[in-house]
């Protein structure tokens, strides 16, 4: 830890340190603890091998936020996992509302091999000019050429479609985007996520947590996973029953995509 580092950001961590010092000895604390930045801290690698799993993290301007870090935010903790934002340049990179940024740690042309790959989705206008980015389809191609898993959260899947890596395939996407699944040759299946292969499309925006406990445990196995669950404290309980179109009214759909364009920069 840098000197640095925000007092509040040590007292936070002695804090859950002290809460779980009753069940977990001082290798399972440097696991519950550490972050991809301090992975080589960590006792016991997951891999035999002790090589970081890789997770890229693709950003685009105008992708959406929780698309990129709910799945994140089920990974950064993995023991053995490093995530890392890749985009065209490194540096800032604006979300679909344009009062945020997230910051790209390498760009696209110094990233040739990830173990996970992940496309998020985005408003209108970074979807569509990704779906005609023929450079970002290269590379998407070259990842996934090596890759283990290849993933895309929301209308990330139209993305990989438009690469040419959904043919024929079962995926999902954002739920008023569906129709346009079978346009990039994928065929839409249901679901809050789909495998096929070693290609996983999420649904629409917090779908791309369910997906990203799935890659947890995938990666680094079941028990792992529903740590990470309890870890985030993920127990959905929303107050409203409205969360998919099968769920909500014409009016609400209506209301739904009326907020997501006025927002939109």
């Amino acid at each position: 830890m840098s000197a640095e580092e925000p007092r509040i950001g040590t007292g936070r961590r002695r804090l859950l340190r002290g809460a779980v010092a009753g069940t977990l000895g001082a290798a399972g604390l440097a696991a519950a603890s550490g972050c991809p930045a301090h992975a080589a801290e960590r006792d016991a690698p997951v891999q035999d091998d002790a090589r970081e799993l890789s997770v890229a993290v693709l950003l685009y301007d105008g992708f959406t936020a929780l698309d990129a870090v709910g799945p994140y935010e089920m990974l950064c903790r993995v023991p053995g996992v490093r995530v890392t934002m890749v985009a065209r340049q490194a540096g800032p990179v604006r979300t679909d509302t344009g009062e945020l940024t997230l910051v790209a740690e390498r760009a696209m042309s110094d990233v040739t091999r990830a173990d996970v790959l992940l496309v998020p989705g985005g408003g209108n206008r970074g979807t569509v000019a990704m779906m005609e980015d023929a450079d970002a389809h290269r590379w998407i191609r070259r990842i996934h050429r090596r890759s283990t898993w290849t993933t895309s959260v929301c209308t990330g899947s139209l993305i990989l479609g438009s690469a040419g890596l959904l043919r024929g395939l079962p995926a999902t996407t954002y739920w008023a985007s569906r129709p346009y699944l079978k346009e990039v040759g994928a065929v839409y299946t249901p679901g809050r996520f789909v495998e096929t292969g070693k290609i996983i499309t999420a649904a629409g925006v917090s779908a791309g947590i369910d997906m990203g406990l799935h890659l947890a445990s995938r990666l680094s196995g079941e028990k792992v996973a529903m740590a990470m669950q309890l870890a985030v404290e993920y127990d959905p309980d929303p107050p409203y029953d409205t969360g998919s179109p099968e769920k909500a009214d014409a009016e609400t759909e209506a209301l739904a995509l009326k907020l997501l364009e006025d927002s939109a920069r």
